[in-house]
């Protein structure tokens, strides 16, 4: 296994595992800093759209029009795009919406506490909250793997937006879970796990597509990526973010995110 999969392995290590920060920060923390994880998502929410729109999708036709031809990759480009969608659309619809982990849960929640009979019903959602997170960041792993695998500059800001993404997660998983057992390691050892898919995602692309890897295969994952990424964008992140919103912070964290991205891809050129 050569340096650049060792590497691109790591990120997606490091962008799952921020499921867990979500957690710590239900457990020692008093109040949801709902400023900060507005502009924080929206932030992630620039990053992942500008870079799907003005770098990974340009790449994957660039790859796919030098294989195919003009109009036959780009052709395929799009196709890749819009299935990288349909994939990530049909996940989310067999997770069903009490257990979504996108819906947004805040620490102030653990202190006013269920009432007894709710116990059995949150442990179970926990847990299904978990897995649903598992299930979800598991196309997420193959993309962030895909684009640092192509571009390690381009996969550390992926990672990154991708953390910032989870870090929500965490909370939701997290929260039912100690309310149903009062047990923080639990809590947060299932939040942990749920990250884990990230990186097993990364590796089941590993051991599945490298060794079919040339430029038709790149450009149709990497066109996949664009359209998986720009779906949990508008999706999941924006409406989160807004959830949270105070008043514009989480279209300022879009700009923002945008702009910083942009000026990477400009200083990296």
């Amino acid at each position: 296994m050569d340096g650049n999969v060792v590497f691109a392995l790591a990120l997606t290590l490091f962008a799952g595992l921020a499921t867990g920060v979500g957690s710590l920060i239900a457990f020692f923390t008093s109040r949801t800093n709902t400023k900060f994880l507005s502009f924080s998502l929206g932030f992630s929410a620039g990053v992942m759209i500008y870079v799907s729109l003005v770098e990974i999708f340009v790449k994957a036709k660039d790859s796919l029009v030098g294989e195919l031809g003009e109009k036959q990759g780009y052709t395929f480009t799009v196709i890749g795009f819009f299935a990288g969608m349909l994939l990530i659309a049909l996940i989310d619809k067999m997770i069903p919406k009490h257990e979504n982990p996108h819906e947004i849960k805040k620490v102030e929640d653990m202190q006013a506490g269920p009432s007894n009979d709710e116990y059995d019903k949150l442990m179970k959602m926990g847990i299904f909250t978990a897995l649903a997170i598992g299930i979800h960041n598991f196309p997420e792993g193959i993309a962030t793997f895909a684009s640092a695998l192509q571009d390690p500059n381009l996969g550390v800001a992926i990672a990154i937006a991708v953390a910032i993404h989870n870090i929500p997660e965490g909370i939701a998983v997290s929260v039912p879970i100690f309310f149903a057992t009062g047990d923080r390691k639990k809590a947060f050892k299932l939040s942990f796990l749920s990250g884990l898919a990230e990186p097993v995602g990364a590796f089941v692309a590993y051991l599945i597509l490298m060794p079919f890897l040339n430029d038709i295969v790149f450009g149709m994952l990497f066109a996949g990526v664009a359209g998986i990424m720009v779906f949990i964008s508008l999706d999941e992140l924006l409406p989160a973010a807004k959830k949270y919103d105070e008043a514009h912070t989480s279209i300022y964290g879009v700009i923002a995110g945008m702009a910083v991205m942009a000026i990477s891809l400009v200083l990296l050129v």
